[in-house]
């Protein structure tokens, strides 16, 4: 059952979630270095919840994590994508990257497609980077994409922490023009 739309970008292949995810997914999830700044590292087995929520948003809304893939090796490094949790402060476009692929551009290559796919595919009229003040990599991808800091915001438990907002309308979207490795093609 396919849940959604693919995404590629030039180095990159963007997918709803399968189970042939899953191994890697939880890697992810249990590497304290990638998740220090998203709530810490996940067990196999609460990953395997968390992946189960992935799925299912996807199937219930149409939107969720990527899960993300390069192209020329398939190799995975992340999940990047389209979140609204309820509680949430806004619209979404969240990363998180395998520690090996950090600081190769990725975040901002997959984010630009993700945000373009949130304006121009799902209509939403504002997308928001909830980031922890001292997650400046992070912080950084968001500027690239051409946000700014909209707001703090407290997000919803479990996580129950502050975070500042970074973010930006479709019109601001759209009239910006930042240094992005490709906005995407749906396929």
């Amino acid at each position: 059952m396919e849940l959604g739309p693919s995404l590629e970008t030039e180095r990159l292949v963007l997918t709803p979630p399968t189970a042939a995810d899953f191994d890697a997914f939880a890697a992810l999830q249990g590497d304290e270095r990638v998740m220090r700044m998203l709530g810490g590292a996940q067990s196999r087995a609460v990953a395997w919840r968390t992946f189960m929520v992935t799925a299912g948003v996807w199937a219930i809304h149409g939107f969720g994590f990527f899960m993300v893939r390069e192209r020329e090796t398939g190799r995975f490094v992340g999940r990047i994508g389209c979140h609204h949790p309820e509680g949430w402060p806004g619209t979404e476009v969240g990363w998180a990257l395998t520690h090996e692929a950090q600081g190769k551009g990725y975040a901002t290559e997959a984010a630009s497609a993700c945000v373009a796919f949130a304006f121009d595919t799902l209509g939403w009229r504002e997308v928001i980077h909830c980031i922890e003040s001292a997650n400046t990599p992070s912080a950084a991808v968001a500027q690239r994409l051409g946000a700014r800091i909209l707001r703090v915001a407290m997000l919803p438990e479990p996580v129950s922490k502050p975070v500042d907002c970074w973010g930006q309308t479709a019109e601001d979207w759209r009239g910006s023009s930042p240094p992005r490795r490709g906005r995407g093609r749906e396929r």
